[in-house]
Formats: C-alpha cells, structure tokens, sequence
C-alpha cells in the first residue's frame, strides 16, 4: 500500500505514516522494523536515546531497498545537547544506523532548563551546511522555544514532533506551526491504545469495519498530521498502515475533534519542565 508523502518547507518530503520504534528492545528492532519495511512502511523514526539505531540500521541494510526508498529520522538527546555532544551524537547516530546521511534530525526535548537548545539548533544548521544531514527539525517545542532557534538562526525547524492524540489535539501550536510552515508530527498518536476503548472511536470504527486505531490514524491523517505509530506485531504494523482506503466523514471528525481536552489531556512529560539529562 502506497503511502503519501508531504513537502516539508525546504522542498523535501516525507511520508505521511511512518514506523515508530520507541520502547521497542534493542534485540527485537531488526525484526520489527523488517517487518515494518516489508510491509510497505518508508518512514522510520527512532532516536539516539530509544537505544535502538543498530536494529533500524540492520533491518534497512537487510531490506533490499535503495536509500533513497527509506526516511529515517533519529534525535539529539537532552544530555547532548551544545555544540560539542550534538556532533558527537549526530556521528554516533550515522554509525549506529549504518547510513551516510540522514533524512531528519530532531531535538528530542528543548529541556529549557539546560539552556542549550538553541546552541544546539545553531549546530544543527552548521550540521546540515556539510551535505550529510538533509532536514533538521524539532520535538516537543511550544512556539515560545521555536521563535528563540528561530531568532537566533533565521531557519524554521521542517516539523515539530509533538504528543497529539484525541485527548490532547495541540490546536493552538498547530495554528503556530500552519502559520510558519512546519510540519506537525504527532508522536503517541492512538494514546497509548486508549481509542480501543473511547466509545465515540469504537462507534465510529464499527461504521467503517476499521479498528479504533484506524480510525484515530484516519483522524489525524485527514487533519494534515505526520503520524508515526508503534507495534511490536505483525498484524497491527499491517493495520496500522490500511489508512488510505476509507475517509472520515465531517460530522466523524467533528466527533472526534469534540474529545479534545488541553488541560488534562497530556500523558507525556511537560516540554516546560522536562529537563531530565
């Protein structure tokens, strides 16, 4: 099943559903990224901090795909952030994977309290200046973090990785992001597979004969949205890629969209206070 792609704002593109390996073991990533692979994901996501690169790299490796038929983003972590350790992460991360350039890489965390995020964003763009890094983007930054990269450097990130599901929709950062170009990419997208067992998602997916977590991929698809969901199963990495042959209706998403609860709808850390090296 073919899967679309979206044009980030420096002209590359990305496709719209990719494969997340966050908190799968190191010992199960070849596996389960090879599997991804073969089903037809293009879109790997992992990070520096997943401690998993080495498995994405060998599935790749091992799928008899081009490079160029494979996105792969990974991430700086906290405690590399500055101008030194993110060099050193983003070298340790190309070996890791096994690859010569990378698609994307992100800021895993601004950690404000650090102070180092925008010395690293700076990093980033010298990074991608030497031709081995293509896009440089950011996680889990409020628009208060990007408009201090962005002042410092002049570059906008290409996306923002962000927790966004039903429960925590992130419109007013969502507005931000359509308003300077960059892409919105929802990580914990089916809410830890809380949607299996909202009422409003079910009644939805039994009208469509699609799972719960169909359904909310459908969702957020249909809004614009990256989505990078994760399993370690053969028959949800199948499902949750059999997005592109149904659509929602207005009232369906209007339904959805309805659940959305921004104070108390956060399962993640704070980007504000999550400093943790």
């Amino acid at each position: 099943m073919s899967v679309p792609s979206l044009t980030l704002h420096d002209g590359r593109t990305i496709p719209q559903l990719g494969f997340g390996v966050f908190q799968i073991p190191a010992e199960d990533t070849a596996r389960v990224v090879g599997e991804a692979l073969a089903s037809g994901y293009r879109h790997i996501d992992t990070a520096w901090g997943y401690m998993n690169e080495a498995g994405v790299g060998e599935a790749i490796a091992a799928s008899g795909l081009a490079r160029d038929e494979v996105f792969v983003t990974t991430k700086v972590w906290n405690s590399f952030q500055g101008r030194e350790r993110t060099i050193e992460s983003f070298e340790a991360s190309l070996e890791a994977l096994g690859l010569e350039e990378l698609d994307l890489l992100l800021i895993h965390w601004p950690a404000p309290g650090n102070g180092r995020f925008v010395e690293t964003w700076e990093t980033f763009v010298e990074l991608q200046a030497g031709g081995r890094l293509r896009s440089i983007g950011v996680s889990n930054f409020t628009p208060d973090h990007i408009h201090r990269i962005i002042e410092a450097t002049g570059v906008i990130p290409v996306l923002n990785q962000v927790e966004l599901h039903p429960w925590f929709q992130q419109r007013t950062l969502r507005d931000f992001h359509e308003l300077h170009g960059i892409r919105t990419e929802a990580w914990s997208p089916i809410a830890r597979g809380r949607v299996a067992e909202d009422p409003t998602i079910v009644a939805i997916a039994e009208g469509h004969g699609r799972t719960p977590a169909q359904v909310t991929l459908r969702w957020e698809i249909q809004h614009g949205i990256i989505v990078i969901p994760k399993s370690v199963t053969s028959e949800r990495i199948a499902s949750n890629l059999a997005v592109f042959d149904f659509e929602l209706t207005a009232a369906e998403m209007a339904a959805i969209d309805a659940l959305d609860d921004p104070v108390g709808g956060r399962m993640g850390p704070d980007p504000e206070e999550f400093d943790l090296a």
